[in-house]
């Protein structure tokens, strides 16, 4: 095993330099362009593998300057004021108006409802205890949701989330407190939801293979949760739903106060944002309660800030290949720049170049690389992690994962690992230029200026903004950079992951209701 905290270390060192994170590392041992290739024969290719990782830096690195990336995100605020007006599918206030204050208290019971999991918790608040957690997860039941959950239909699903609902509470350890008679729910719901009340919404499709929606779109998606829950006699009412980003702006709120944004970048991409209500049309709240619009200043709003980016980003040829290819081009452009989905296959694409044109694994392409969104984001990850001398930890990774008739060299390692590390870090700039832009959006919609904004706390969740080697650290750096340049004072936004976001939140989003009851 190498040493972990020395090469976090030294990549810190490395980001000193930005924009070029590894410019004076990217110099591989030159090649010929006449080769010989797995079975021996003599291959002549393109060019160089020194020419070809030449211009993928150049093209990868060029856009990260500070001032392109601040160019950019005032391109994003001039897309982001025609949808504030008027769009039904970003820029989407829910009902929750109030963020805690990190005083209340109370035992929840939290449902998280995710593409492959379904989780029940109870969820103690216990407010700001010195010397004790604000939250804690008093017990946590995960069930499985496969293909024979996926494929039930209609009712029968929220039956069998009814059935996990009984099992987790009927836990020894789940005891009522205060002598209540029934849990008060919320619910995190990672699915598209035409909200209609801060407990209730409309049941839209899920997609991902889900037949829960056959016969019941458009019913009401509380109602399909607790008609089989009073069947069961089951001593639980639910009280708010809220979907993943919003779980995550709340529940790092109730330990931060300061926080106003949550970043969801996994597999897929998201930003809540908590802004003035006067920041968006009033036909933006059709049908909200007349009660609720004389007590809202503020909202939380679902930016779905993938849709945006289009004509803004600078794209490479992978990219726009990624794009034309994919089965719903330009739906989500910033998400094809940098989440977990992408980024392996951004990666793939530029290894299957290198491979035809400049002799990469000696001109063969390694196993299933031919197959599109092959090469996982994952892959990247444990690579980048490797920093020992010979790289022997990410050469046994690739191999294990996609091997190859000829074993790889030293060579072919380091190409794949330098590629990676410029993919991902212009996802982290990219993102950076994202949020620069809606941190801009509230400062003055809040009547401030970037001097008077003051600090800002963003609650992060998500695989690749948690785990991926240096990303959010990368992030960071380059916020620093545009907030100053923008005039606030030094560090000024702060990315903080969010721990079990979707079961804190969904509690949290219950606590904020009764605490203004």
């Amino acid at each position: 095993m190498f040493d972990f905290w020395q090469s976090l270390l030294a990549a810190l060192e490395r980001i000193a330099m930005l924009p070029s994170l590894i410019q004076s590392a990217f110099r591989l041992p030159s090649r010929k362009r006449v080769r010989g290739d797995a079975a021996g024969a003599v291959r002549t290719y393109d060019r160089t593998m020194d020419d070809l990782l030449r211009e993928v830096q150049r093209l990868f690195e060029a856009p990260l300057e500070p001032a392109k990336l601040l160019a950019m995100s005032g391109k994003l605020q001039e897309q982001f004021a025609p949808k504030l007006q008027a769009s039904n599918i970003c820029m989407l206030p829910s009902y929750n108006h109030k963020l805690p204050t990190g005083l209340e208290q109370g035992t929840y019971l939290a449902l998280d409802v995710g593409g492959s999991t379904f989780r029940v918790a109870v969820v103690e608040l216990t407010g700001k205890q010195p010397g004790s957690k604000s939250m804690r997860i008093v017990t946590m039941k995960s069930y499985t949701i496969d293909n024979s959950v996926r494929i039930l239909r209609g009712h029968a699903f929220f039956d069998w989330m009814a059935e996990k609902i009984e099992c987790a509470i009927s836990d020894p350890q789940v005891k009522m407190i205060n002598g209540a008679t029934s849990l008060p729910m919320g619910l995190a719901w990672s699915f598209p939801v035409e909200q209609t009340s801060i407990r209730s919404g409309n049941l839209l499709d899920m997609g991902k293979g889900f037949r829960a929606t056959e016969g019941l779109l458009g019913e009401d998606l509380s109602e399909l949760i607790m008609a089989p829950c009073r069947k069961r006699n089951l001593p639980v009412h639910m009280d708010s739903i809220v979907n993943d980003s919003s779980a995550t702006l709340l529940s790092r709120a109730y330990e931060d106060p300061s926080t106003r944004f949550a970043v969801i970048l996994g597999t897929g991409f998201n930003i809540a944002v908590h802004l003035p209500t006067k920041a968006l049309a009033t036909s933006k709240f059709h049908g909200y309660p007349q009660k609720w619009l004389d007590e809202a200043s503020h909202v939380l709003v679902n930016t779905e800030l993938s849709m945006f980016g289009k004509n803004v980003f600078p794209t490479t040829k992978w990219d726009d290949y990624l794009n034309e290819t994919h089965v719903k081009p330009d739906f989500q452009p910033f998400e094809h720049l940098i989440s977990g989905r992408y980024l392996g296959e951004i990666v793939r694409l530029i290894i299957v170049d290198a491979v035809k044109t400049a002799g990469l694994f000696s001109g063969e392409l390694p196993q299933k690389l031919d197959e599109p969104y092959s090469f996982e984001t994952g892959t990247l990850a444990a690579m980048e992690l490797d920093e020992s001398k010979n790289l022997t930890q990410a050469t046994s990774i690739f191999e294990s994962r996609h091997p190859c008739s000829k074993p790889p060299t030293y060579n072919d390692i380091t190409f794949v690992r330098h590629v990676s590390q410029l993919v991902s870090h212009r996802a982290a700039a990219y993102l950076a230029a994202g949020i620069h832009a809606l941190w801009y959006l509230r400062t003055t919609a809040e009547g401030l200026t970037p001097k008077s904004a003051g600090r800002l706390a963003i609650g992060c969740n998500g695989s690749v903004i948690e785990k991926y080697p240096l990303f959010r650290e990368l992030c960071q750096s380059h916020l620093d950079e545009l907030t100053t340049l923008s005039g606030a004072e030094p560090r000024s936004i702060a990315l903080e992951v969010a721990v079990e976001s979707a079961i804190f939140g969904a509690a949290v989003a219950v606590s904020t209701l009764e605490a203004s009851a």
